[in-house]
């Protein structure tokens, strides 16, 4: 089984110049039935719109600067 960063922790993805949070796990990308492991949302901003939410995977992530609980 794969161990998953908690929810709150704040990563920077690989070529990413932002922090963003995660607030969710195991996420389906509605149009291509996707599954990413991850949704964020810029930090310190918050979840802005449906145009700032990231959906991506453990393998793209370049540094965790706080792991959440």
């Amino acid at each position: 089984m794969k161990k998953y960063l908690p929810i709150g922790s704040v990563v920077l993805l690989k070529g990413g110049e932002k922090r963003i949070m995660i607030y969710g796990r195991q996420q389906k990308e509605l149009r291509s039935d996707k599954i990413w492991n991850y949704i964020a949302c810029l930090y310190p901003e918050g979840n802005l719109s449906e145009d700032y939410m990231y959906l991506f995977n453990q393998d793209q992530i370049e540094r965790v600067y706080f792991v959440g609980f």
